[in-house]
This record gives structure tokens, sequence and C-alpha cells, in this order.
């Protein structure tokens, strides 16, 4: 577990990482501009396809935050969107210095991009690119593949919410962007990633996105450890359902763009990725609802919009693969089994606040696997072994390389800014004590239930 120490913030902490924007911001002035040129001939509908798609893949980012924050306690509302929010500026300037030339850069024995293929955005242009791109500008393909880069990371702060300072959640995105989340994007997206060279396949991100993030939560909460409130066993009452419903509703609406963008063209592929998307999430939540009442518990909102969410990541991988009818089956089984591993998440002494793994990463697992016995001509249901076995040892992999490595990077993380906040700062929480806001002012007597003089004495002792 994180030992919890204190860090003035000071002007210090900052300035470094505003020297580096800056510095980043030079070095991309004074380069040269070398747009790719070649390739095929755009094509004027998939390009308008795909513009859309992006901007619907980035809609998700801010859903999240509202699906996230909606679920947290009021005092911790706004820290847990703003972490989702964060990614959005830190991601982007990384992928366009060396993130995009690291996960789709010249292969380096099908491990690893070269990060000087597309350095600070060069090369990139609005010329197609004949592997990647092949009717679309090469900069929108790298756009699109942005927006999932984005979301990646965000979703493991779901796991943490509540005890982890902002400066070092900043460093730590950083770090997973570059060491985790661009190999993994390599392997099973690049033309000449090992993984896909075995006939792995992840048509949106089931394993690069989902499995990832869920991995990466579930090490997160046993490195941090649990809440006070968690060890105390007190009672958590999600700040603002209908945030949860609305977060839902945008990320459904912008997982059209995940998964059917992932086409890359607007075609009968996206159609039939759009088609199943929608049902395998129609299926998950009622799935959810039905097992629910079938156990004597109560139908609820918060049900209905996890179930939906999970339907989602199981059918990513899958979407452009299988039948409608696979959807349905892969949407229910999904969302059943999930709903099993929370319920037993709460009776372990594993604090992921939000249940990031149960859902995505058990989500993006059981995505995976049923991606490799429903696939057209290549599943298990088709007679076919070679792609399941496939699956079953990337599996293996990704999870070994993604707990292993992202345990590595919060500690990392920790040696250079201690991750976890005191206990005075998670008490009064990262509201005030990271931002100095929250959904009062604290003139309130309502903020974090404490007067103001006792909050504002709470934050200046921690």
């Amino acid at each position: 577990m994180a030992a919890a120490r204190t860090v003035p913030s000071t002007p210090s902490l900052w300035a470094i990482p505003l020297l580096a924007l800056a510095l980043v911001g030079v070095t991309g002035a004074v380069l040269p501009s070398t747009p790719a040129t070649g390739g095929g001939a755009i094509d004027t509908g998939d390009t308008a396809w795909m513009l859309t798609a992006t901007a619907l893949v980035l809609l998700m980012t801010p859903g999240l935050s509202f699906f996230y924050g909606g679920m947290v306690d009021r005092k911790n509302v706004l820290s847990t969107m703003l972490q989702s929010f964060i990614a959005m500026g830190l991601v982007s300037i990384l992928w366009v210095t060396v993130g995009f030339s690291l996960a789709f850069g010249d292969s380096l024995g099908g491990l690893i991009g070269d990060p000087t293929t597309f350095f600070m955005f060069r090369n990139v242009g609005e010329a197609p690119h004949p592997a990647l791109s092949p009717t679309i500008p090469l900069a929108l393909f790298a756009l699109f593949q942005l927006k999932f880069a984005i979301i990646t990371p965000a979703l493991i702060t779901g796991a943490f919410a509540g005890r982890v300072r902002f400066s070092s959640y900043m460093l730590f995105v950083c770090l997973f962007s570059i060491f985790i989340y661009c190999p993994l994007a390599h392997w099973t997206w690049h033309p000449e990633g090992f993984l896909r060279q075995w006939g792995v396949l992840d048509f949106a991100g089931g394993t690069v996105v989902h499995m990832a993030g869920g991995l990466a939560a579930l090490t997160g909460a046993v490195f941090f450890g649990q809440r006070n409130s968690h060890k105390q066993q007190t009672p958590e009452v999600p700040a603002h359902i209908p945030y949860v419903l609305l977060g839902t509703g945008m990320l459904w609406f912008g997982w059209f763009g995940f998964n059917a963008g992932s086409a890359l063209a607007a075609n009968g592929l996206a159609a039939k990725a759009f088609l199943t998307t929608n049902t395998a999430s129609a299926a998950a939540m009622l799935a959810w609802i039905f097992f629910d009442g079938a156990k004597g518990r109560k139908p609820s909102a918060l049900g209905a919009c996890i179930g939906a969410v999970v339907g989602l990541v199981a059918i990513t991988p899958a979407a452009g693969f299988v039948t409608v009818g696979a959807s349905i089956f892969i949407g229910t089984a999904a969302s059943i089994i999930s709903n099993i591993a929370v319920h037993l998440r709460t009776k372990s002494d594993l604090d992921d606040t939000l249940d990031v793994f149960p859902c995505h990463g058990v989500g993006g697992v059981v995505g995976m696997i049923l991606t490799a016995v429903f696939a057209d001509k290549v599943g298990l249901i088709y007679g076919e072994t070679t792609t399941f076995i496939n699956h079953l040892y990337a599996l293996g992999i990704v999870a070994t390389f993604t707990i292993a490595g992202s345990y590595l990077l919060y500690l990392a993380t920790h040696s250079i800014i201690p991750m976890r906040v005191s206990e005075a700062e998670e008490e009064i929480g990262l509201d005030l004590s990271q931002h100095g806001e929250g959904l009062e002012s604290l003139s309130s007597t309502n903020v974090c239930s404490a007067p103001q003089s006792t909050t504002t004495a709470k934050i200046k002792a921690a």
C-alpha cells in the first residue's frame, strides 16, 4: 500500500511541467513541416464519417466524467470529473509529440513504433497512408486514435477516486500513456504488431482500452489500499444519479463513433458495428436489471446505467466480427458476469471505488474471449481453434504486462510525487483539498458537513 505523505503545493512543482510544455511548443514551432505525400485518393464520404466519429469518441470522455462524477460522494465530484477532463489535455500533447509514433510509427520488431516516425506530427498531413488510412487523411486517422488514447487512462480513475493527489495523477497519466497504452496499441492495431500478426481480433479496443484500463485500475486499487470510509464500512451515497444517467447517454451515443468508426470507412462494416453495439448494450442493460430482480434486489437507475456500459465494453472487440444475434449473447453474458463480480468485490477488502475492474476489466476479458468464439469464419463455433487459442495467449500476455507495468509506474510516480493524499485531505475531500472548490461554496454549512472555519483549518493542515 502507498504511504500517505503531505506534499505542499509549491510554485516549483508546477513550473517544471510548464517549462516542459513551453519546450514542446518551441520545438514544434521550429521543426520544419514535412506533411505526408503519396497514398491513394481521399474518399470524401469516408472522411466525413470519420470526422464525425472522431468527435463522437471525444464526447465519451466528458460522458465518462459525468458517469463517474455522479457515483462518487459529494466531496469528490469535481475532482473525479476533472481527472477525466485533464486527460484530454495531457494525452493530446503527448500524442502529437511522441505517442502516435510509438503506437503507429515504423514497427520495431512488432513491439513498439519508432518514436521518430511521426515526431511532433511530422509526416502527418492531409494525404492518406496506404497501410493505416488508405481513404482518409493520415491526420484524421491520428486524431481518431488519439481519442482512444485519451479515454483509457481516464477509465482508471474510478478505481482510486477520493484518494489520489492531482499532480501525481497527471504524471501517472503521462507515464501510462507512453509505457502501457502505446505498446498495447502497437501490438494490437499496427499492421506489423505481433498480436495482430497472430490474428488476435480487437475491433475497437476491448484489449487495448478496456482490459488495459480495468487491469491498471485493479492494480491501483491494490496499490493505494482502502479509504478510511471503506475500512469503517461507511455507507457510500452517490452524489447525483442523474449525472450517471447523463454520462451513460453520452457514452452510449459516443460509442457509435468508438465502434462503428473503427471500420475507418462509411461502409457496411461500420453499419454492422453500429448495430451490434446498440444491441449488445440494450441486452446488457436489461440483463443487469433482470438479474438484480431475480436476486431479490430492486431494479435501479444506477444498475441500468452500469449494465448498459458493460454491454458497450464487451461488444467493443467483437463489434465488426459477430452477428447481431451473437451481440445479444455477448451483452447478456458480460452483464451477468460483471454483476456477479461487482457483488463479490463488495464482500472483499478490495477498494475499487467505482468497480472499474469488475465492469471494464471483466467486461473486456469476456468480450475478448467471446470474440474468439463468435468471430465470423474464424470463431470457435465455426470449428476453428487457432483464433481462440491465440486470444487466450494474448489475454495472459496483456494481463501480465499491464498489471506488472502499471504497478511499476505507480511506484515510480509515488517516488517522484507521493500519490496518496493525507488522511486530512481525504476526510475533507479532494474537491477542496486539491482544487479549492466544491459543489457548494466554502461559506455553506453543507460543505463536507463541516463549518467553514473547521473546513478551512483542515485544508491548511493538509
